[in-house]
C-alpha cells in the first residue's frame, strides 16, 4: 500500500510540475513548420530561411523549434494565406503573389531606383515600411517577423538590346506582378505572370522572350542558355518586396521571453541576414554571367529617363492612396531610397 501511494504521490508531483511550467510557457516544446516554396538550395533558403530557423531554436534554448520543408505545402501565391490559416506556421513570399490591395504600403519596396545593393535597401524597407508605414497593420491574421528585398532588379531577354524605349514593345516578359507589371504594360510589353520556378521551361519553350529578375536568378534558375542579353538601371529598373510571418496564434502560444528572443534575431536583423546573402549571390552570378554569352549593358541614358518619367507617376499615385491612409508616402519613399544609400 505503501509503494502503491508513493507511486500515486510521484506521478502527482510531475504532473503538477508538467502543467506549471506548460501555464508558465517555460518548457513546453513549440514545433513550428515552415513552408518553402523556393528551390532548396535557392541562398534565400540555404542562407536566410534555414539559419534563421536553426537560430531561433538557439535564442530559445530549444523551446521553438522550426522545420524548414523539403517541399511547399501550396503555390508560392498562396503563401501569406497559408500563413494565416494556419496550414503552415511560417512563411514568406513576395507581397505582389496577392492579387488584392491588402498590401498597398508595401509597394513602397518595389519601386525602381530604389538602390544598388540588397543589405541597405532591406534594412531601409524594414525600418520605413515597418514603422513610418505600419506595416503590420496590412498583415492581418499573422506576426509579421521580417521584410527585405532583393538586389536591383535587372531586364533580362533573348530577342534584342534594348539601346531605346521603343525596343520593350511587343516582347513576352514574366514578371512578378505588382508594380513592375504595370511599368511594363506601359512600356508596351505583355506580361505573363507565373512563379520563379517556371521561368526556365516558358523560356526555353519560347512562351516568354524574358523576365525581370535580380542577377543571382541566371544561376539559381540556370538560364543564360535561353537569354541574349541583360540590361542594367542604376538603383534596379524595380524590386520586389518580401515578407516573413508566423499564424498569429501560433505566436501568441510562445511565451514573452521566447518572443523577445524570436524578435532579436528577426525584424531589421532579418532584413540585413537576407541582404548581405542576395548581394552575395548577385556577386556570384555576375562570374556566372560572364562565363555565358548573354551580353550585359547599362540601359542608355535616355531609356533611363523615359523610365523615371513613367516612375514617377506610379510614385505620385501611389502615394495619394497612401495619404488617404493618413500617411506621408512621399517622405517614406524619399527616406527609404535615403537610407539605402547609405
Amino acid at each position: 500500500m505503501h509503494s502503491i501511494m508513493k507511486k500515486g504521490c510521484l506521478a502527482l508531483a510531475a504532473f503538477s510540475t508538467v502543467m506549471a511550467l506548460q501555464l508558465t510557457g517555460v518548457s513546453a516544446q513549440t514545433k513550428l513548420v515552415m513552408s518553402s516554396w523556393l528551390p532548396p538550395k535557392h541562398p534565400i533558403v540555404a542562407n536566410v530561411m534555414k539559419p534563421w530557423a536553426k537560430e531561433v531554436g538557439k535564442v530559445t534554448e530549444g523551446r521553438v523549434k522550426v522545420r524548414v520543408l523539403a517541399k511547399p505545402l501550396g503555390p508560392p501565391p498562396a503563401h501569406f494565406d497559408m500563413a494565416v490559416d494556419g496550414v503552415a506556421d511560417i512563411t514568406y513570399g513576395l507581397h505582389s503573389f496577392t492579387k488584392d490591395d491588402r498590401f498597398l504600403r508595401s509597394r513602397i519596396g518595389q519601386f525602381s531606383f530604389l538602390g544598388d545593393n540588397a543589405t541597405s535597401s532591406s534594412k531601409a524597407y524594414w525600418n520605413v515600411y515597418s514603422k513610418d508605414l505600419k506595416a503590420q497593420d496590412e498583415h492581418k491574421g499573422v506576426k509579421l517577423l521580417g521584410l527585405f528585398v532583393h538586389g536591383p532588379g535587372m531586364f533580362h531577354n533573348n530577342q534584342r538590346e534594348i539601346t531605346k524605349i521603343e525596343d520593350f514593345k511587343g516582347l513576352k516578359i514574366r514578371t512578378p506582378g505588382g508594380y513592375i507589371a504595370d511599368l511594363a504594360g506601359d512600356l508596351g510589353i505583355t506580361t505573363q505572370f507565373m512563379g520563379p520556378g517556371q521561368v526556365f521551361e516558358k523560356l526555353s519553350r519560347g512562351v516568354i522572350d524574358g523576365v525581370t529578375f535580380p542577377l543571382e536568378a541566371l544561376q539559381a534558375f540556370k538560364l543564360t542558355k535561353h537569354l541574349t542579353h541583360s540590361m542594367r538601371i542604376p538603383g534596379g529598373i524595380y524590386n520586389t518586396s518580401w515578407f516573413l510571418v508566423m499564424n498569429e496564434k501560433k505566436w501568441s502560444a510562445i511565451s514573452d521571453a521566447d518572443k523577445a528572443a524570436i524578435l532579436s534575431i528577426s525584424g531589421e536583423v532579418f532584413a540585413e541576414r537576407a541582404g548581405k546573402a542576395w548581394d552575395a549571390a548577385d556577386h556570384a552570378g555576375i562570374d556566372y554571367v560572364a562565363k555565358s554569352s548573354v551580353k550585359v549593358s547599362d540601359a542608355p541614358e535616355k531609356v533611363v529617363t523615359e523610365i523615371k518619367k513613367m516612375a514617377a507617376g506610379y510614385e505620385a499615385k501611389w502615394a495619394q492612396a497612401v495619404k488617404a491612409q493618413g500617411m506621408d508616402g512621399a517622405a517614406a519613399l524619399k527616406a527609404l531610397r535615403s537610407q539605402a544609400s547609405q
